[in-house]
């Protein structure tokens, strides 16, 4: 098949839409469901994301994307207790690709709500199940299970997009968009990311342990596929937090550092203590959570909304206990897909427990920013390499 007619383009008045190829044959199939535009462009980046992160760590890797960027991304390394808790896949078999989209939708599940799910390995039966019981819009892998099938077609009243891609495609060198009828044409970013760009460490400190290279890693893989500007915070395998598209540097560093925040107060007793009535809801449950660690909870206490959520009225999270909580929080790993221009970054990345860096450099004050990491024990990296995204 050279070409597919889609329903429409990123909106409903967009239309005719398709995809196709100039020459050969589309590498990949539809097995289920009716993809739109905006589905193809998720699945499309989210695989290269995942296969790109299977060849750089030897694991296997999942995404899990919302409007062309990830909201998570991890590789597939057993969960701990803790984890499956707050993942809440406490009493489900789980694969290592099963694991590492169940991580990477954990990284941050508000976002994933409603997400493309992308898997670098054979969809088995134990992520089909997982994904029967969350809200999303498709999956793209290399190939099914007939037991997963089985299970995702019956997913959206039979209507869940199920795309298989040829793992062995490769793109052409050139690339080509239009924009306002103008044609863009560049060289296909195959930067390949790997080891040896963990190197050219700059600060004192140039302690990497293995875990924080993984991490590093999965940091800037997850960026060269993030709408720019943007930064990413990783901790044991997983994304923690990510800030895409924003203009400013230092905004990227605080939306993804008040994520990984969130991230870990999910993780508070007094969360993994909520008292959930029966049968609520996964999104329910993540938007209660999300509303709970925020500081909009007290007036949804004092509106008596907690009443349809909770057994009873659970104490609140005060600001000094999410405060001491947060401070706790350490080996966390960040990556930035441009240079930072100032160390107010670093001092934010700090506050959510970064102690590892790895950004391209070449900003006329980096003298400044490693000077910034030094006062913290930072260890920082430059790659010399800009992972811009558009």
């Amino acid at each position: 098949m050279q070409e597919l007619e889609l329903k429409y383009g990123c909106n409903p008045n967009q239309k005719p839409a398709r995809i196709f190829m100039e020459s050969g044959e589309l590498p990949l199939a539809v097995l289920n469901g009716r993809p739109g535009y905006i589905n193809f462009m998720d699945a499309l980046n989210s695989w290269q994301l995942v296969k790109a992160l299977k060849k750089a760590t030897g694991l296997p890797a999942a995404a899990s994307f919302k409007h062309v960027s990830p909201a998570g991304a991890a590789v597939g390394t057993p969960l701990t207790d803790l984890e499956r808790q707050i993942y809440f896949v406490d009493d489900m078999p789980m694969s290592s690709i099963s694991s590492a989209y169940v991580r990477a939708r954990g990284a941050d599940r508000l976002s994933s709500y409603g997400d493309w799910a992308s898997l670098s390995d054979v969809c088995d039966e134990e992520t089909a199940a997982y994904l029967a019981l969350e809200v999303s819009d498709g999956i793209i892998a290399p190939g099914y299970t007939p037991k997963a099938l089985e299970i995702l077609k019956t997913k959206r009243k039979g209507n869940y997009n199920v795309i298989q891609i040829d793992p062995e495609y490769e793109p052409g060198l050139v690339e080509r968009r239009s924009i306002y009828g103008i044609t863009f044409e560049q060289g296909y970013n195959a930067l390949p990311i790997g080891p040896d760009m963990l190197t050219n460490v700059v600060t004192e400190n140039k302690n990497l342990p293995e875990r924080a290279k993984t991490d590093l890693l999965l940091a800037l893989i997850t960026l060269k596929y993030t709408q720019s500007n943007s930064v990413c915070y990783t901790r044991g395998g997983q994304t923690i937090g990510v800030g895409a598209g924003q203009q400013s540097r230092i905004h990227c560093t605080r939306l993804a550092g008040n994520k990984a925040n969130n991230w870990y107060l999910r993780q508070h007793p007094k969360v993994l203590a909520l008292p959930f009535v029966d049968g609520i809801r996964r999104p329910d449950r993540d938007n209660a959570i999300d509303v709970y660690i925020s500081d909009e909870y007290e007036d949804v206490l004092a509106d008596g909304v907690w009443q349809n959520t909770f057994k009873s009225k659970p104490p609140i999270l005060t600001d000094e206990e999410k405060k001491n909580w947060i401070s706790g929080m350490r080996g966390v790993s960040l990556g930035s897909d441009a240079f930072f221009p100032f160390g107010d970054n670093v001092e934010r990345a700090h506050k959510s427990g970064v102690e590892f860096i790895i950004q391209p450099g070449g900003s006329i004050r980096d003298d400044h920013v490693i000077a910034t990491c030094n006062k913290y024990g930072i260890a920082m990296a430059f790659t010399g390499v800009r992972l811009f995204h558009h």
